[in-house]
């Protein structure tokens, strides 16, 4: 009966949060802006998200599970969210509130039998790292051996089917908001995830992750994976070689040994794309709990070291080929080829103005192409401004969407660019991708045989063939008055003619609104109370859908 009062608490904590951090953008973000108040929005907008951050910290960390998770996605993006907010969530990255070893103890006995006390000459009682769904114990073997032995929480898998019920209720608020209901399969994306970290609950699963990943990299000697004891390993206990370093976020301690910061980014951002394109199988939880520096000794250079191989991403190879197409178009600063690259993944909505996105694509190479992320977010607020009164019909109108197949992998990379960020202000994205799109680009042209130069030769000629007869028949159609030209409106009568058609219905919405205020008023002063407050009701009905078609 305990129990389950503790679940039901824990399901209204979650899901009244999110309705009250739901209710503050609406009132803040979109009533006041909408009444022309964004200057006071716009003010109070550090100091409102910050304390935010703060109850989502104190959330998180008192309810673990599901939120740290969240938490620790969100602390890692450096390169997108103001420093105020990712401070307050740094301490979610690996210190969720550990649980008593009285109660590890008993998950270990229960899964390992009489292996525990013949296999195990000692269990530190003190956990080297508590997670959102288990924690970690330095141990030794009998003979000496340090191993770390990851437990799962007890009672976890209730926790989190409470937590994703929570979530549940969050999306379908979510789903009532027209840009996000455009953008996103909120179920989809909301299936995927729950998909995923029920499959971190499945030890033996992640066991067969590593042992992928060190057949990966066994010919890297820059990459270290640790090898897994498969016979202390259970659903719910997993046994793997001791290989705890340097954390990759402390600093001080890779700067103290020597290391440059740089190089530690450069390496971490290629192992990745070699995860991604090479093998099409990534590590999908890259926190800085999950990532170490091993120097090899004076001279004989470091490792990065993975661990925790409970989330990962596989890549099909049609979205593997889009994904080659995308970073060939990044490195050689190609748009219109970036644009189908968007296209092959579905990331595009449908009806979306490919030449005005191109043309934006287009700018953004020309403007800030080879920029650091120190260098981007130094720029100008006023250039800033230009670019986006530029082209502010896409940014009204944002024809892009979440494809829910690449949730993880949106994460991962998402997390990987604050982190290099972390490691060097200075770390430039292009610069690191530019010869993998060379050598992709060299792979793909190396691949095209004589029958494929030969048929592009003959579609050229085909079309240079078809020219005189078209150009005939155009001037044909001009002689006898059937040419015609149609002009497109330009992107800035678009946004005009939305504007005015906005302003009408938001006016005519609000001599609406106050008609029934007034009636409503009359006749609740008249007596008539639920008729009166009926009509006050009609127009907070009729505001409110007036405010979410803004």
């Amino acid at each position: 009966m305990l129990r389950l009062l503790f679940i039901n608490a824990r399901y209204r904590q979650i899901v009244l949060f999110f309705a009250g951090l739901i209710l503050h953008f609406i009132v803040w973000e979109i009533m006041l802006r909408s009444l022309g108040l964004g200057w006071l929005s716009r003010r109070t907008l550090r100091s409102r998200y910050t304390r935010a951050a703060q109850r989502f910290r104190a959330l998180a960390a008192r309810l673990g599970g599901v939120m740290i998770k969240v938490g620790q996605f969100l602390s890692t993006r450096v390169d997108v969210l103001p420093h105020y907010i990712t401070d307050e969530l740094a301490n979610l990255q690996d210190e969720a509130p550990p649980e008593p070893f009285d109660r590890v103890h008993a998950v270990l006995a229960g899964e390992l039998g009489e292996k525990l006390a013949l296999r195990f000459e000692r269990v530190d009682e003190q956990p080297l790292a508590a997670a959102s769904l288990g924690q970690a114990h330095r141990a030794w073997l009998v003979g000496g051996a340090p191993v770390v032995v990851k437990v799962q929480r007890p009672g976890i898998e209730a926790l989190v089917e409470t937590d994703l019920a929570a979530l549940r209720v969050v999306s379908s608020w979510l789903k009532r908001y027209g840009p996000i209901r455009r953008r996103a399969n909120v179920d989809a994306l909301l299936a995927e995830f729950s998909a995923t970290l029920r499959q971190e609950l499945d030890y033996v699963a992640e066991a067969g992750h590593a042992r992928r990943f060190a057949e990966m990299f066994a010919a890297d000697d820059g990459v270290r994976i640790p090898n897994v004891y498969d016979e202390l390993t259970t659903t719910r206990v997993l046994t793997l070689e001791d290989v705890g370093y340097i954390k990759i976020t402390d600093y001080a301690q890779l700067t103290a040994m020597g290391l440059d910061r740089a190089e530690v980014a450069d390496r971490l951002f290629k192992t990745y794309l070699t995860q991604i394109f090479t093998h099409g199988f990534f590590h999908a939880d890259p926190h800085p709990g999950n990532l170490f520096v091993q120097p090899a000794g004076e001279g004989h250079g470091w490792r990065l070291v993975f661990v925790d191989f409970g989330m990962v991403g596989a890549i099909t190879p049609q979205i593997r080929a889009a994904l080659r197409e995308g970073a060939i178009a990044v490195g050689t600063r190609d748009p219109a080829r970036l644009i189908r690259a968007f296209q092959a993944v579905d990331a595009l909505l449908p009806g979306a103005d490919l030449d005005r996105i191109i043309a934006a694509q287009t700018e953004v190479f020309d403007r800030y192409w080879g920029k650091s992320m120190r260098e981007l977010r130094q720029i100008d607020p006023r250039e800033a401004a230009r670019f986006a009164q530029q082209f502010r019909d896409l940014l009204f109108e944002l024809p892009f969407q979440i494809p829910e197949n690449l949730i993880y992998l949106g994460r991962t990379v998402a997390i990987l660019s604050g982190m290099c960020t972390g490691l060097s202000p200075n770390f430039n994205v292009f610069v690191a991708l530019t010869p993998f799109a060379q050598q992709l680009l060299a792979e793909e042209t190396q691949g095209r045989n004589l029958d494929f130069w030969l048929d592009e030769a003959l579609n050229v000629l085909r079309r240079l063939a078809a020219l005189p007869a078209r150009l005939d028949t155009a001037l044909s159609r001009l002689e006898k008055g059937e040419f015609t030209i149609t002009q497109k409106p330009t992107p800035e009568q678009a946004q005009q003619a939305r504007a005015l058609t906005r302003a009408v219905n938001r006016f005519a919405s609000s001599v609406v609104c106050v008609g029934l205020l007034g009636a409503g008023t009359a006749l609740y002063l008249n007596g008539q109370t639920a008729l009166g407050i009926g009509g006050w009701g009609l127009a907070g009905a009729l505001l409110a859908w007036t405010l979410a078609r803004e």
